[in-house]
């Protein structure tokens, strides 16, 4: 069961950075590489709590569909996915924003059990948890850099 977190400073306040977490268009444009567009449920626009949405990316050369659901929300201070349906056993990712001198520190938890038993856990090992990080790495600075051109500009960016 691997957990990664990492942190990320952005000047931009927590209301921006959250709603911004939470934007399906965000999603998919950070995600350009993996080819992620959203498919069923919440496509477009801010999703809320209860609230679902069907992914659909290439990771290592393979189309995969992922459903994520909305399951704890508290605006501005966090929020949390978890799977429903997809590729891994479980997943649970925590997105929290705090507050900070000029800006907002984000905390991103992505907790994690991979399929086929001891075979998941040696791929974790070998390149999923790496890859898992990287991707999630990638996402945020993408976040982080239209949060920050927003609050430069004065505007919401969404």
């Amino acid at each position: 069961m691997p957990v990664i977190r990492t942190e990320l400073y952005i000047r931009a306040p927590a209301a921006l950075c959250f709603d911004l977490a939470r934007s399906i268009d965000i999603h998919a444009r950070s995600t350009a590489q993996t080819r992620e567009k959203a498919v069923a449920g919440v496509t477009s626009g801010l999703i809320e709590l209860g609230q679902s949405v069907t992914w659909e990316a290439v990771h290592f050369g393979i189309r995969q569909r992922l459903t994520a659901q909305i399951t704890q929300f508290d605006r501005p201070r966090y929020f949390v996915d978890e799977m429903v349906s997809g590729v891994f056993k479980r997943f649970w990712h925590k997105h929290e924003f705090i507050p900070a001198s000029e800006g907002t520190l984000m905390i991103d938890v992505f907790d994690y059990t991979s399929p086929l038993g001891l075979l998941g856990r040696m791929a974790d090992k070998l390149f999923l948890q790496q890859y898992m990080e990287q991707f999630l790495v990638r996402r945020n600075e993408y976040m982080k850099q239209v949060a920050e051109q927003a609050a430069r500009d004065h505007t919401t960016m969404l």
